[in-house]
């Protein structure tokens, strides 16, 4: 199944990037007035970053924006946000998270929902296909990213 929402297509694609780079598939994009302002995947691996989630990598590569910015922004993940990507999208008041899917990782939504973010979760099979093959294949990997 080919994915149609363009935006997620690329955090899909970054997804890839960073598994072809030898990394975690886990996308991002950050989207304001239609236009992909930042791109990122998760380069925790490649960097050997504690911290370089995709959703993180992302905002860093958006830069400095202000906050009006922030407040009119989507932030698409190909995987549910954890804490730290979740608590990074409050800080700034992003207002709409588009989640491609929660079943293999389920970040902390109903709090995120609580505090106002909108929050969809697409349930994309692309999604899904690319983390659940990764996990069967580097399951140590995968519990080191998530904290396990």
């Amino acid at each position: 199944m080919v994915t149609t929402d363009k935006f997620l297509a690329a955090a899909i694609d970054e997804a890839r990037a960073g598994l072809a780079e030898g990394g975690i598939p886990i996308g991002s994009v950050l989207v304001i007035d239609g236009e992909i302002v930042g791109r990122g995947h998760n380069r925790r691996v490649q960097r050997g970053s504690s911290i370089l989630h995709a959703e993180m990598d992302c905002l860093e590569n958006a830069g400095r924006l202000s906050a009006r910015e922030y407040r009119r922004s989507i932030l698409y993940s190909t995987l549910s946000p954890c804490d730290m990507c979740s608590g990074a999208a409050l800080l700034y008041e992003i207002p709409h998270i588009v989640v491609g899917e929660h079943r293999n990782f389920h970040g902390p939504e109903g709090y995120v929902r609580a505090r106002g973010v909108r929050v969809d979760v697409i349930d994309d099979e692309e999604c899904v296909a690319l983390m659940t093959e990764f996990i069967g294949d580097h399951p140590e990997l995968w519990k080191e990213d998530i904290g396990v």
